[in-house]
């Protein structure tokens, strides 16, 4: 038997899973999304049970699990805690975690830094190279989330309906969705999850990103999310990075956003489950805790 560890990258879409040994990565594995704000203990086993065990090598015994996700904070962690201790019985430690922190670890190593998440939502820290140590709430899309896609979303609807943008890219964003004005506030409004419905809006604005008025948007957007949100750290000789679709896809209005404010960005990073594996086997390999 190998002894090795259990890392979990968790959104609510999915969750990516890396199993790790002192010198490597040997398996990903992919199943539903895990959010304790939002999924029964039992749901969580479902999944757990599922999707996941099957795919895991029987000749590979985990010794540690690291769970990093959206919605894993007191007191809603503690279903994820005790479905990992449910269906692993002999693993050593079980450690569950925001996805922000898995974040700053995936991003910053064991350095400190500023770690952001642009995805549907926003969010970022202030890391010490362990631990979070201040984090500008980020309020949720409607008092805040700038920056991220429910958020780009929002000020693009916003910008056609009330005609701030030209004729042809308002007929042109309509009818590439197949909306009119009351569908779109009743989608907001009246419909369950309007975050996700202004998200998925985006690949409109990745479409146009070179027209003008899209492209001032967008740029204008990433300044809100640090102004509103980075500078609140004070350290402005630190590199920002982030990981998250949004940042991994607007990478260039986030630079040139960045430039404006007189800001760095340091690492870019689509999704950070291989780098917080590495995290935690370096940290291991050289007999820390983590």
């Amino acid at each position: 038997m190998v002894n090795c560890i259990l890392i979990a990258d968790s959104g609510s879409t999915k969750t990516d899973w890396i199993l790790t040994i002192a010198k490597n990565s040997i398996l990903e594995v992919e199943t539903m999304g895990i959010n304790p704000v939002r999924d029964s203990q039992d749901a969580i086993l479902n999944i757990l049970k599922n999707e996941l065990v099957s795919k895991l090598p029987k000749e590979h015994t985990i010794s540690e699990i690291y769970f990093y996700g959206a919605g894993c904070i007191d007191p809603y962690k503690k279903n994820v805690e005790e479905a990992l201790s449910y269906i692993f019985t002999t693993v050593e430690k079980i450690a569950v975690e925001s996805d922000l922190l898995g974040a700053a670890r995936a991003l910053c190593g064991n350095k400190a830094g500023i770690a952001c998440i642009l995805g549907t939502g926003s969010n970022s820290c202030l890391y010490d190279g362990k631990e979070i140590i201040c984090n500008t709430p980020p309020l949720g899309y409607i008092l805040g989330d700038e920056g991220g896609g429910a958020f780009l979303g929002k000020t693009l609807v916003g910008n056609v309906l009330k005609k701030i943008f030209s004729q042809e890219l308002q007929k042109s964003f309509l009818e590439r969705f197949h909306l009119t004005p009351p569908i779109i506030i009743n989608k907001v409004y009246r419909e369950p999850m309007p975050n996700r419905f202004l998200a998925s809006l985006v690949p409109f604005l990745a479409e146009h990103r070179k027209e003008a008025e899209i492209h001032e948007m967008l740029v204008w957007a990433f300044r809100q999310f640090y102004i509103r949100n980075v500078k609140a750290y004070q350290h402005p000789e630190m590199e920002i990075n982030f990981v998250g679709s949004i940042a991994f896809y607007f990478e260039q209005e986030l630079l040139e956003a960045a430039a404006k404010e007189g800001l760095k960005i340091g690492k870019i990073l689509h999704k950070p489950a291989w780098e917080i594996a590495d995290y935690h086997r370096k940290s291991l390999f050289k007999g820390e805790k983590c």
